[in-house]
């Protein structure tokens, strides 16, 4: 697997981790909401229960500013 992709958007200030090449329209078949009170992050998952990507709010705050450049 190669490093995974990110997309930030720093006007709303949330990042998306790619974790799969590419996630095709209906790809998401659940998301999982994580605790506000630590910060949003939502976990997208196939039908198969396996992650595709990662959806942080509050990215600069949450994740490293490396991660936020690339």
């Amino acid at each position: 697997m190669s490093s995974p992709r990110v997309e930030y958007d720093p006007e709303a200030d949330a990042a998306y981790i790619y974790l799969v090449e590419e996630i095709l329209s209906g790809g998401v078949a659940r998301t999982i909401s994580m605790d506000p009170r630590e910060g949003m992050v939502n976990i997208d998952l196939d039908s198969d229960g396996r992650i595709g990507g990662i959806e942080v709010m509050d990215a600069r705050r949450m994740l490293p500013p490396d991660l936020l450049r690339q």
